[in-house]
């Protein structure tokens, strides 16, 4: 009787918060999404001074954007650094992931902690970092690596690792390791039970993993900050160099733009591997 007039109390609390809970998520997105729906809309206005209501409506904005080299270069020098970090990430990262996820060894929580610092140490601080110990290796070597694509690709590279080992070993946890060990004892070979049983298990983790180390690298502007240099400027910084100057669509069709490649990419992501299971 009293167990059930507890649950009687519980789910007439629960009715009651229900509004409550409903509103403060539906606050939440129109936090989120209304800014970036608010730089799409921006992005098709006619009139070069941005006010409301816009005069008409139009995409010449998005021509003048694709025009500038500034932006295109920008846009370029982005996309080489994802793909350059996506492939370290995953090289570094599968490995790793599979070792901690399996592995029970002195110093594993020290190895995880520190794959995934990226995440915890702020982005100025790291950039800063980053950028007083490639100096100290240019004085050391006399090779440049400080302002040069190479070095903002290390940075980059340390950007999507944390994602990648992070995504992989949430695929491996759930991930029965007694399938791998039926395989063994069937006969095959540790790489062939690998290819055959776990790669094919883990796959969408490392699709996602790939997907959103990229997406970390595309859209990453505080260590950059610190490491480009003449002729190699990412999109981010390019798009702060030039509201230095002008506020005009043209800067929220480049956005439009990126909005767009991340949107897709965490799709994508979402697709293979659900992203609440990361966190």
């Amino acid at each position: 009787m009293a167990a059930s007039r507890t649950s009687s109390v519980r789910a007439t609390t629960a009715g009651s918060f229900r509004p409550v809970m409903i509103g403060g998520c539906i606050l939440a997105f129109v936090m989120v999404l209304a800014p970036l729906a608010a730089i799409v809309w921006v992005s098709f206005f006619e009139n070069k001074i941005i006010s409301f209501p816009p005069t008409g409506y139009t995409l010449d904005w998005y021509r003048a954007a694709a025009a500038m080299p500034q932006f295109r270069d920008g846009f370029v020098t982005s996309l080489k650094l994802g793909v350059v970090a996506t492939l370290v990430s995953m090289f570094v990262g599968v490995p790793a992931a599979l070792v901690l996820a399996r592995g029970r060894f002195p110093g594993r929580e020290a190895i995880q902690s520190l794959l995934l610092a990226p995440l915890i140490v702020p982005g100025i601080v790291a950039g800063a970092a980053l950028y007083m110990f490639l100096i100290e290796v240019e004085l050391a070597s006399g090779v440049q690596v400080a302002m040069t694509f190479w070095g903002l690709a290390i940075a980059h590279s340390l950007i999507a690792l944390p994602w990648t080992v992070r995504l992989i070993t949430a695929s491996l946890i759930g991930l029965d390791p007694q399938l791998k060990e039926a395989a063994l004892t069937m006969g095959a070979r540790p790489f062939t039970a690998f290819r055959l049983v776990t790669w094919p298990l883990i796959r969408p983790g490392v699709v996602a993993g790939a997907l959103f180390a990229f997406i970390a690298s595309f859209v990453d502007l505080e260590k950059s900050l610190f490491l480009v240099g003449p002729g190699v400027t990412t999109l981010p910084i390019v798009i702060v160099n030039y509201l230095e100057w002008s506020i005009d669509p043209t800067i929220a069709a480049v956005a439009t733009v990126q909005i767009a490649i991340i949107s897709a990419g965490l799709v994508v992501t979402d697709r293979y591997f659900k992203l609440a299971r990361a966190f």
